[in-house]
């Protein structure tokens, strides 16, 4: 590739680039050669702006954690409205896309990936650990509002609810679940802690 082409948003396009090769071929064939390919760019554009390949890494995992930070702000701004089970089935399509899956698939290969996260703070498998929090915080707030029993225990519902979600979308060769089944898994967590809606 020439390397006198300008790109702009390195960074992004960079990120969308590792993004798409690991959707399509898996965490195995993802190298920095791989990612720059894809992005058609030079080879060594990646590490004029990256000290190592899993520099590059962390920095995309924690871009995909700020996404989801931000995503946990508007779903529990949605609690009161809208159904529980409802709100929960689209906030876990929402979390666990394609994407993410891949994600946390890389981040279960790479043992020095998942050491140089570590570092830079994320504990457990991040991603998995942000969508956890995202759902209590909403669980809490639906509690709060009298939605949900007072004796839901959302610690156990919140890592609930992202395990089960997570095995109906890890297999990443076959279409996504559908949401039918997503919001049957959705209801059979939580359908305990429901309360009924008010007259």
């Amino acid at each position: 590739m020439p390397s006198g082409v300008h790109i702009h948003n390195v960074r992004g396009q960079l990120f969308a680039a590792a993004e798409r090769v690991l959707v399509r071929d898996g965490p195995e064939a993802l190298t920095s050669r791989a990612v720059t390919e894809e992005a058609n760019c030079a080879k060594g554009v990646l590490h004029r702006h990256f000290t190592d390949f899993d520099t590059f890494l962390t920095e995309l995992i924690l871009d995909r954690v700020h996404g989801i930070e931000d995503r946990a702000a508007v779903l529990s701004a949605a609690a009161g409205t809208g159904g529980v089970v409802e709100n929960l089935t689209e906030a876990l399509r929402d979390l666990f896309g394609p994407v993410t899956v891949a994600i946390v698939a890389l981040i279960i290969f790479r043992d020095g990936l998942r050491a140089r996260l570590r570092q830079a703070g994320l504990t457990g498998i991040p991603l998995v650990m942000q969508a956890t929090s995202a759902l209590a915080a909403y669980l809490a707030a639906e509690r709060e509002l009298g939605r949900l029993s007072d004796d839901t225990d959302i610690d156990t519902l919140a890592p609930t609810l992202v395990g089960a979600a997570h095995l109906l979308f890890a297999d990443r060769t076959s279409a996504p679940p559908r949401t039918a089944a997503i919001r049957r898994t959705v209801n059979g967590v939580v359908a305990g802690a429901l309360r009924p809606p008010r007259a």
